[in-house]
């Protein structure tokens, strides 16, 4: 009898990061390198497509030209948000039928589908349901192998060492800073806020700061007054793992502008929460909260919230608030990304093939090994360390610590 050629699937979900694309093209490459016997399938839109069957083939001109993309940002194959134990959810946006089991549906398709081999490139969410995904396969005796690569801007994926994109999102949005904050130019005593993405994790914020920083030191100015590096550079850091005084900013930050003439904030968009709300209650300002009881982040929008309450204690004439998620997120992945995300593809590609599910990452609890981690030891939620010397220099650079 002749062997069976194994079939493998894939597809990308969550929000985007720049490393969907790259990671795609990156696993076809080490198939058709190392087993170019291996039939290639992607299902469309992420577990949305794996629910319903939609998927399209590698063809040959796929697999002779999947170097091609690494040139691109987004994700060739699509995503969604699709969580398999919301049944509730997937019954409503017609991904399955009413009494159906998300996880049974998914397991009976990727069975119809011939797929021994199943790659899910994204965060914490997504390898969670892949986590639930290989769990329930494993149960039903379902033999299918379950490889995860890690995505998310953020790095907050527990135990990973580095998340795919982030570098790139971090140099991005340190790209998208320089242009917002030509703007200073504009209008005297101008108040720049960059809200930055993160909504619980500060590393993408102290990440890009860093980088504009970096820029700000080697780029060459002209000494002319809205051509002063100091009116370019970072003036404030503000994450959710490092607690601030408000006035005492509003202080310093004060004299920044009267020696600059300009002021450029760098903010996560979960910082301050602690700090907004207290400030919001002592006004007698009413918190929106959800039903359990979590600030709205969305509601007090901390950018803003940062630029109505400083505009006027450190005179400002103007302010703008800016976001550079949509803009970094989507870009193609950089040079360190690339290393990164080809490293991270043979490990997954050599994993799947040898029969081993988790995800691949460097694994912090096991001295940053590349490995393929244990699903049960995925979680969102990293939080990121202030005391790291990279970051407690930016902030005594400029004068923040």
């Amino acid at each position: 009898m002749a062997h069976k050629p194994k079939t493998v699937a894939m597809l990308t979900a969550g929000g985007l990061a720049p490393c969907l694309s790259s990671a795609v093209g990156g696993l076809i490459e080490r198939y058709v390198e190392i087993a170019p016997e291996v039939r290639i399938i992607a299902y469309r839109n992420g577990y949305a497509g794996l629910l319903t069957g939609d998927y399209v083939e590698a063809t040959e001109e796929v697999r002779a030209n999947a170097g091609r993309f690494h040139a691109f940002g987004g994700s060739p194959i699509g995503n969604s948000r699709v969580k398999f134990t919301n049944v509730e959810d997937c019954v409503k946006r017609g991904l399955v039928k009413p009494g159906q089991n998300p996880l049974q549906v998914a397991a009976e398709q990727l069975t119809r589908d011939g797929v021994d081999m199943l790659h899910t490139i994204g965060g914490d969410d997504t390898n969670t349901a892949a986590a639930d995904l290989a769990a329930y396969l494993a149960e039903n005796d379902y033999d299918l192998t379950v490889v995860g690569l890690p995505k998310t801007i953020d790095n907050d994926v527990i135990p990973i060492k580095q998340s795919l994109g982030a570098w790139t999102a971090a140099e991005q949005g340190a790209v998208y800073s320089r242009n917002i904050i030509a703007e200073h130019s504009a209008n005297p005593r101008m108040l720049i806020v960059h809200e930055v993405m993160g909504r619980a994790c500060g590393w993408l914020t102290a990440a890009t700061a860093l980088e504009h920083h970096r820029w700000v030191k080697n780029a060459p100015f002209v000494a002319w007054p809205e051509n002063a590096a100091n009116s370019w550079d970072v003036h404030g850091v503000y994450v959710p793992e490092r607690s601030f005084d408000i006035a005492a900013e509003a202080e310093r930050l004060r004299a920044c502008m009267d020696a600059n003439d300009a002021v450029n904030l760098f903010i996560s968009e979960g910082a301050g929460v602690s700090e907004i709300v207290a400030a919001m209650e002592a006004a007698g300002e009413e918190v929106p909260r959800d039903p359990f009881g979590h600030v709205k982040l969305d509601k007090v929008n901390p950018g803003q919230w940062f630029g109505t309450r400083l505009a006027d204690a450190i005179g400002a004439e103007k302010v703008l608030v800016q976001k550079s998620g949509y803009f970094s997120r989507s870009a193609p992945a950089n040079a360190a990304d690339l290393a990164l995300i080809r490293e991270c593809t043979r490990h997954a590609v050599d994993a799947a093939l040898a029969g081993q599910s988790g995800v691949i990452g460097q694994d912090e609890e096991r001295g940053d090994e590349m490995r393929p981690i244990e699903f049960e030891r995925i979680k969102g939620g990293k939080v990121f360390d202030v005391t790291q010397e990279w970051f407690t220099g930016l902030l005594r650079d400029i004068g923040q610590d």
